[in-house]
């Protein structure tokens, strides 16, 4: 199976920070900062896609009881609260790693701005060809609102097994946690994608066609049957 460009640029950048992080001998707490960081780029990317769809379903998506409504009321409420959501739980990890890991030394500052910029230059990228494949099905909203959690349950997992640990083979064990959810959250994503394109072509194929209007038969005493 050929890989795909998300996941090549999610596998590069994440290498990338495993290196930096090696080099400048962070513990494995220090790691967390570029989790967060991605994590964050990921919510305004997953924000701004639902806000750009065109056509889109609720099917088993409710809100106080209610589904929500397939409008752009429905869209724009349910963007506000995934980002009032989602940024209370990154504001709480914010809190947490200035508290147990604070930025000091302006080559860490350097290192983790270099790596905010590969995951938004790599999230670019996936939110181009998520959006063209939005464009052409109609993908479910609440899904495209709950995917993005995946990336906190691994920071969760990160934080519960000791996010003081130190060695290099706690930095790579949390890289490939990292990974590994970056690369399940891609392979969702397309799948949605895929999904949603496929069922949007098999209810254009479905829909009723105009027929022609068949020739009346000239019956007897019809005006036809002389002809």
């Amino acid at each position: 199976m050929r890989m795909s460009r998300p996941v090549r640029n999610l596998l590069l950048a994440n290498g990338a920070t495993l290196a930096a992080a090696l080099l400048l001998e962070w513990d494995a707490g220090w790691l967390l900062w570029p989790y967060w960081i991605q994590s964050v780029v990921i919510g305004w990317y997953a924000r701004r896609r639902m806000l750009a769809l065109v056509r889109f379903s609720t099917e088993g998506f409710t809100s106080n009881g209610r589904r929500v409504p397939e409008d752009e009321s429905g869209k724009r409420s349910t963007a506000n609260f995934f980002a009032l959501h989602y940024g209370f739980f990154h504001v709480g990890y914010l809190v947490f790693l200035f508290d147990r890991h604070p930025v000091g030394e302006w080559r860490d500052a350097a290192v983790l701005l270099a790596c905010g910029v590969s995951f938004m230059l790599s999230q670019r990228a996936t939110y181009a060809a998520q959006h063209a494949s939005d464009r052409k099905g109609r993908p479910n909203l609440g899904a495209l609102m709950f995917t993005p959690y995946l990336r906190v349950v691994p920071m969760h997992l990160a934080i519960l097994l000791g996010a003081q640990s130190t060695g290099p083979w706690m930095l790579v064990v949390f890289t490939l946690l990292k990974t590994a959810s970056d690369v399940l959250l891609d392979i969702v994503d397309r799948r949605i994608a895929e999904r949603s394109a496929l069922r949007a072509a098999a209810g254009t194929a479905a829909s009723p066609n105009a027929r022609p209007c068949a020739r009346p038969r000239a019956g007897p005493g019809s005006p036809l049957s002389a002809a």
